[in-house]
Protein backbone atom coordinates (compact mmCIF):
# COMPACT_ATOMS: atom_id res chain seq x y z
CA UNK A 1 0.00 0.00 0.00
CA UNK A 2 1.31 3.42 -0.98
CA UNK A 3 2.29 5.96 1.65
CA UNK A 4 0.06 9.01 1.35
CA UNK A 5 2.11 12.18 1.32
CA UNK A 6 1.45 15.86 1.62
CA UNK A 7 3.71 16.50 -1.37
CA UNK A 8 2.74 18.44 -4.45
CA UNK A 9 4.49 17.58 -7.70
CA UNK A 10 5.06 20.05 -10.50
CA UNK A 11 5.64 18.24 -13.76
CA UNK A 12 5.59 19.10 -17.43
CA UNK A 13 7.84 19.10 -20.44
CA UNK A 14 11.30 20.63 -20.46
CA UNK A 15 11.27 24.41 -20.09
CA UNK A 16 7.64 24.63 -18.95
CA UNK A 17 8.56 26.89 -16.03
CA UNK A 18 8.56 24.40 -13.16
CA UNK A 19 11.77 25.60 -11.54
CA UNK A 20 10.84 29.29 -11.80
CA UNK A 21 7.37 28.64 -10.37
CA UNK A 22 8.93 26.70 -7.50
CA UNK A 23 11.32 29.58 -6.77
CA UNK A 24 8.28 31.84 -6.40
CA UNK A 25 6.47 29.29 -4.20
CA UNK A 26 9.59 29.08 -2.01
CA UNK A 27 9.58 32.88 -1.70
CA UNK A 28 6.08 32.53 -0.22
CA UNK A 29 7.45 30.43 2.64
CA UNK A 30 6.88 26.91 1.31
CA UNK A 31 9.40 24.07 1.26
CA UNK A 32 10.49 22.95 -2.19
CA UNK A 33 12.71 20.25 -3.63
CA UNK A 34 14.72 21.13 -6.71
CA UNK A 35 14.89 19.03 -9.86
CA UNK A 36 17.32 16.15 -9.41
CA UNK A 37 18.53 16.20 -13.02
CA UNK A 38 19.59 19.83 -12.67
CA UNK A 39 21.24 19.01 -9.33
CA UNK A 40 23.30 16.25 -10.99
CA UNK A 41 24.23 18.51 -13.89
CA UNK A 42 25.26 21.35 -11.55
CA UNK A 43 27.37 18.96 -9.47
CA UNK A 44 29.07 17.64 -12.62
CA UNK A 45 29.80 21.16 -13.89
CA UNK A 46 31.26 22.07 -10.50
CA UNK A 47 33.67 19.13 -10.98
CA UNK A 48 34.73 20.50 -14.38
CA UNK A 49 32.58 18.31 -16.62
CA UNK A 50 30.59 19.58 -19.58
CA UNK A 51 26.83 19.09 -19.85
CA UNK A 52 27.46 16.91 -22.90
CA UNK A 53 29.83 14.67 -20.93
CA UNK A 54 27.39 14.41 -18.02
CA UNK A 55 24.49 13.44 -20.30
CA UNK A 56 26.51 11.30 -22.75
CA UNK A 57 25.74 7.94 -21.14
CA UNK A 58 21.93 8.18 -21.15
CA UNK A 59 21.41 5.01 -19.14
CA UNK A 60 23.80 6.09 -16.38
CA UNK A 61 22.39 9.62 -16.32
CA UNK A 62 18.77 8.44 -16.00
CA UNK A 63 19.64 5.80 -13.40
CA UNK A 64 21.58 8.41 -11.39
CA UNK A 65 18.55 10.74 -11.51
CA UNK A 66 16.18 7.99 -10.39
CA UNK A 67 18.48 6.90 -7.56
CA UNK A 68 18.81 10.48 -6.36
CA UNK A 69 15.00 10.95 -6.48
CA UNK A 70 14.47 7.76 -4.48
CA UNK A 71 17.09 8.78 -1.93
CA UNK A 72 15.53 12.23 -1.63
CA UNK A 73 11.94 11.00 -1.26
CA UNK A 74 13.02 8.42 1.33
CA UNK A 75 14.39 11.28 3.47
CA UNK A 76 11.33 13.54 3.19
CA UNK A 77 8.60 13.58 5.82
CA UNK A 78 5.37 12.41 4.18
CA UNK A 79 3.36 14.69 6.48
CA UNK A 80 5.28 17.86 5.59
CA UNK A 81 3.94 20.10 2.83
CA UNK A 82 6.61 20.00 0.12
CA UNK A 83 6.58 21.01 -3.51
CA UNK A 84 8.65 18.73 -5.78
CA UNK A 85 10.17 19.68 -9.11
CA UNK A 86 9.23 16.41 -10.83
CA UNK A 87 8.27 13.18 -9.10
CA UNK A 88 9.55 9.65 -9.51
CA UNK A 89 6.95 8.90 -12.24
CA UNK A 90 8.69 11.44 -14.51
CA UNK A 91 11.48 8.89 -14.82
CA UNK A 92 9.10 6.51 -16.59
CA UNK A 93 9.19 8.82 -19.61
CA UNK A 94 12.90 9.55 -19.47
CA UNK A 95 13.74 5.86 -19.06
CA UNK A 96 11.64 5.06 -22.13
CA UNK A 97 13.35 7.87 -24.06
CA UNK A 98 16.71 6.29 -23.18
CA UNK A 99 15.52 2.78 -24.14
CA UNK A 100 15.61 1.52 -20.56
CA UNK A 101 13.30 -0.89 -18.74
CA UNK A 102 10.76 1.01 -16.61
CA UNK A 103 9.82 -1.77 -14.17
CA UNK A 104 11.88 -0.34 -11.28
CA UNK A 105 10.48 3.16 -11.87
CA UNK A 106 6.90 1.89 -11.85
CA UNK A 107 7.60 -0.09 -8.67
CA UNK A 108 9.12 2.96 -6.96
CA UNK A 109 6.24 5.17 -8.18
CA UNK A 110 3.77 2.91 -6.39
CA UNK A 111 5.45 3.34 -2.99
CA UNK A 112 4.12 6.86 -2.40
CA UNK A 113 1.00 8.77 -3.32
CA UNK A 114 1.44 12.46 -3.99
CA UNK A 115 -1.22 14.82 -2.65
CA UNK A 116 -1.67 16.50 -6.04
CA UNK A 117 0.16 16.71 -9.34
CA UNK A 118 0.25 19.97 -11.27
CA UNK A 119 1.01 19.75 -14.97
CA UNK A 120 2.57 22.87 -16.48
CA UNK A 121 1.83 23.42 -20.15
CA UNK A 122 4.72 24.57 -22.29
CA UNK A 123 4.46 28.13 -23.59
CA UNK A 124 7.50 27.78 -25.83
CA UNK A 125 10.81 26.00 -25.71
CA UNK A 126 13.67 28.08 -24.40
CA UNK A 127 16.62 25.85 -23.61
CA UNK A 128 19.27 26.72 -21.07
CA UNK A 129 22.58 25.16 -20.10
CA UNK A 130 20.94 22.03 -18.65
CA UNK A 131 18.14 21.51 -21.19
CA UNK A 132 19.12 20.38 -24.66
CA UNK A 133 15.93 18.82 -26.04
CA UNK A 134 14.63 20.10 -29.38
CA UNK A 135 11.05 21.37 -29.77
CA UNK A 136 9.69 18.10 -31.18
CA UNK A 137 11.25 16.03 -28.38
CA UNK A 138 10.09 18.48 -25.70
CA UNK A 139 6.50 18.33 -26.91
CA UNK A 140 6.56 14.52 -27.06
CA UNK A 141 7.99 14.34 -23.53
CA UNK A 142 5.28 16.70 -22.31
CA UNK A 143 2.50 14.45 -23.68
CA UNK A 144 4.17 11.31 -22.33
CA UNK A 145 4.54 12.82 -18.85
CA UNK A 146 0.84 13.59 -18.73
CA UNK A 147 0.08 10.01 -19.78
CA UNK A 148 2.53 8.49 -17.28
CA UNK A 149 0.85 10.17 -14.34
CA UNK A 150 -2.69 9.50 -15.53
CA UNK A 151 -1.77 5.84 -16.12
CA UNK A 152 -0.76 5.72 -12.44
CA UNK A 153 -4.18 7.04 -11.42
CA UNK A 154 -3.40 10.71 -10.85
CA UNK A 155 -5.85 13.41 -11.87
CA UNK A 156 -3.49 16.11 -13.02
CA UNK A 157 -4.33 19.75 -12.52
CA UNK A 158 -3.30 21.58 -15.66
CA UNK A 159 -1.59 24.92 -15.15
CA UNK A 160 -2.31 26.87 -18.29
CA UNK A 161 0.14 29.12 -20.01
CA UNK A 162 0.04 32.57 -18.42
CA UNK A 163 2.05 35.70 -18.81
CA UNK A 164 3.84 35.49 -15.50
CA UNK A 165 5.44 32.98 -13.15
CA UNK A 166 3.52 34.61 -10.29
CA UNK A 167 0.18 33.83 -11.98
CA UNK A 168 1.13 30.17 -12.38
CA UNK A 169 2.32 29.93 -8.78
CA UNK A 170 -0.79 31.63 -7.42
CA UNK A 171 -2.99 29.26 -9.42
CA UNK A 172 -1.17 26.31 -7.84
CA UNK A 173 -1.34 27.75 -4.32
CA UNK A 174 -5.05 28.48 -4.74
CA UNK A 175 -5.66 24.84 -5.75
CA UNK A 176 -3.96 22.97 -2.92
Amino acid sequence: MAIKTNWYVLTGGPCSGKSKVLEYIKSQGYTISKETARTLIDEGIAKGKTVEAIRKDKAKFQNDILNLKIKLENKLDPKQTIFLDRGIPDSIVYFKEAGLNVDLVVKESAKRQYKKVFFLKQPYIKNDYARTEDVKTSKRISKLLFKAYTDLGYNLITVRVTRTIKEKAEFILNNL
